[in-house]
């Protein structure tokens, strides 16, 4: 897997790799997320232990080719994030999952989610998956950015989750197909 994947103007995404750095960057982003509404499986105020623990985690699963967390840079300041996720049952070896898209809420609207789903999308690829799916929230979730990105709405699940602030918000479910469809040989 590239270091480095991408190099868009003064932003780079890369792989990312458990360091102290790392780690409280994103510990940070995913609290700040959380305290700004971002409906990322997380309850506010979200103590920086969990946070933490969540990425560590994250990183370690990755280690063991179970998922790739990306990061989008800007200098040396994380900005963006995206997890592909690819530990799926037995059954599913053809598809992989988009969890965790965040962006610094200071950063909404510049593109990174765009770029982090687009790299995320290019691995995908280049491990032999040919399906996508992800989950957002009805309530403030990516929606938009989804179906610009060509993802199909398979629907609504009601109350799905609680929102970081309380109160319940549905899921949509969205598919894309990628890359070529290959028959997969199972004997």
């Amino acid at each position: 897997m590239l270091a480095q994947l991408v190099v868009m103007a003064e932003r780079e995404i890369t792989t990312l790799r458990a360091s102290a750095g790392t780690l409280a960057q994103l510990r940070d982003m995913l609290m700040e997320v959380v305290a700004n509404g971002g409906s990322v499986s997380f309850m506010h105020p979200l103590d920086p232990v969990v946070a933490e623990t969540y990425w560590t985690d994250a990183l370690a699963a990755q280690a063991r080719n179970e998922r790739v967390v990306l990061g989008s840079w800007e200098a040396d300041v994380l900005v963006g994030t995206v997890t592909l996720l690819l530990d799926l049952a037995p059954n599913q070896p053809h598809r992989a999952e988009i969890a965790k898209l965040m962006t610094r809420p200071d950063h909404y609207g510049h593109g990174v989610g765009t770029s982090l789903m687009k790299a995320a999308e290019t691995i995908a690829v280049e491990l032999g998956r040919t399906l996508l799916v992800l989950d957002t929230a009805v309530d403030g979730g990516a929606a938009s950015l989804y179906h610009r990105l060509g993802f199909n709405l398979t629907g609504e699940i009601p109350d799905y989750a609680l929102k970081p602030h309380g109160g319940l918000t549905g899921t949509l479910i969205f598919w894309k197909r990628i890359g070529p469809v290959k028959r997969l040989d199972l004997s």
